[in-house]
C-alpha cells in the first residue's frame, strides 16, 4: 500500500503497511502535535498493538506526542509468520517510514523483549531514527538460562509448540531455521551510534538476566546509556506508568535539546 496518498488517519485508525519484502504488516496511529515527536512501539513475542499492556504504553507515550505500534509479522493483524526478531527489522522500518510520511518531525523507536531487538538492529541496519529504547531486550540468541527462556525454546523449537502458540496465543512462527543467521544484539549495539540508544532492564527479569542489559550498553559505547530498574519484571506486560514516562521524558528531553 502507498501510504504517501493515504488521507489522515484519525485517532487509533488501523493501517496497512508493506514490509520491503512483501508482508503486510497492521499499524496504528495515535495523532500527536503536528511536525512534532513520534514512537514507533514494537512489542515483545506474542504480543500485538492491541494487547491491554501495549496500549496502556501507547496511552502515556502519547501524552503530548504522537504513538504508532504496529503489530510485527505473525502476530495480530499482520500477515506472515515470525521470525523472532529477524525480518521484524523490515515491519519495523515500514512503521518508521510511515511515521516520517504523517509529518512528524523526530522518529524514536521503543522495542520491548523480541521488539528491543527487532529496534537495536533495525537502528543499526537501517537508521533514519533520533533515539531508540531498548526495554527488557536480549544481548544474544538461543539463550536458555533461564527456565523461561527454555520453555520458550519448546514451544518456537517443536512442532507441538508452535501448534500451541498459533491456538492459544494467535502467533505463527515461521518452522525453518535462520539461514543466515542474524547479527545479535551485541554485535550491532555499537552501529546504533552516533543515534542515542536507551537500555531499560529490570533486575527481575525472568527471561533475561542483567548480563544481557550489560553487554548491550558496553557494546553501544558512549552513546549508549543503561537503566537498570529495582523491581522491574520483563518487558510491556510489568512496566509501570511512571516508567513509561519517565522513558518519555528522556527521549522528549534529548530531542528538544538537539533542536536548540
Amino acid at each position: 500500500m502507498d501510504t504517501s496518498r493515504t488521507p489522515p488517519l484519525h485517532e487509533g485508525e488501523e493501517r496497512t503497511l508493506l514490509a520491503a519484502d512483501g508482508v503486510t504488516v497492521s499499524a496504528v496511529h495515535r495523532p500527536g502535535p503536528a511536525g512534532g515527536i513520534a514512537y514507533v512501539v514494537g512489542h515483545g513475542f506474542s504480543g500485538s498493538s492491541r494487547t491491554s499492556s501495549v496500549e496502556r504504553v501507547s496511552d502515556v507515550l502519547g501524552e503530548g506526542a504522537g504513538v504508532v505500534a504496529l503489530d510485527f509479522r505473525g502476530h495480530g493483524r499482520s500477515r506472515g509468520v515470525s521470525t523472532l526478531g529477524d525480518r521484524e527489522v523490515l515491519d519495523l522500518d515500514a512503521a518508521v517510514r510511515w511515521a516520517r510520511l504523517l509529518g512528524y518531525s523526530q522518529v524514536a523507536t521503543v522495542g520491548f523483549s523480541m521488539g528491543a531487538s527487532v529496534v537495536i538492529r533495525h537502528a543499526a541496519l537501517y537508521r533514519g531514527v533520533d533515539a531508540v529504547v531498548a526495554v527488557s531486550g536480549p544481548a544474544r540468541w538461543f539463550y536458555r538460562g533461564t527456565p523461561t527462556m527454555r520453555r520458550l525454546h519448546y514451544i518456537i523449537e517443536r512442532p507441538a509448540g508452535r501448534l500451541f502458540a498459533r491456538l492459544a496465543m494467535g502467533t505463527r512462527i515461521d518452522d525453518r531455521s535462520w539461514d543466515p543467521v542474524p547479527a545479535e544484539p551485541r554485535a550491532l549495539a555499537g552501529d546504533v551510534a552516533p543515534t542515542p540508544l536507551l537500555i531499560v532492564h529490570g533486575d527481575q527479569d525472568r527471561f533475561f538476566p542483567l548480563e544481557h542489559a550489560e553487554q548491550i550498553a558496553q557494546a553501544g559505547g558512549p552513546t549508549a546509556e543503561l537503566w537498570v530498574e529495582p523491581g522491574f519484571g520483563h518487558a510491556e506486560a510489568a512496566i509501570s506508568d511512571d516508567l513509561t514516562r519517565r522513558i518519555g521524558a528522556w527521549v522528549r528531553g534529548l530531542l528538544c535539546a538537539r533542536e536548540k
